[in-house]
C-alpha cells in the first residue's frame, strides 16, 4: 500500500499503487487534462505559461502533466521581439 497526497485537494490517501489524485479528484483531473490536450491540438507550439493563462489553470498543474509523462516537451527557441525605438 502507498500513502499519497492528492495534487488537487491535498488530501492524504492510501492506494495500492503510487497515485497523484484521490478517487474524488480523478474525474476533475481528467477533465483538466482533456482541456489541456484540446488546447494543444489547436495551438501545438504553446508553452506551459500560455496554456495556464488561456485555460485559467494553475501552471503547477500543467507542469505536473509534464513531470508525470502525460505531456511531452519538444525543443524550441524563443525569439526576442525587437523594440520599435
Amino acid at each position: 500500500m502507498q500513502t499519497n497526497i492528492c495534487k488537487i485537494c491535498r488530501k492524504v490517501f492510501i492506494s495500492r499503487t503510487l497515485s497523484r489524485t484521490c478517487n474524488e479528484c480523478r474525474k476533475l483531473d481528467d477533465a483538466y487534462f482533456s482541456r489541456v490536450a484540446g488546447y494543444l491540438a489547436e495551438y501545438p507550439n504553446s508553452n506551459a505559461m500560455q496554456i495556464s493563462e488561456a485555460l485559467d489553470l494553475p501552471i503547477e498543474l500543467v507542469v505536473s502533466y509534464i513531470t508525470e509523462g502525460r505531456l511531452i516537451t519538444s525543443p524550441g527557441t524563443f525569439e526576442k521581439i525587437k523594440d520599435d525605438e
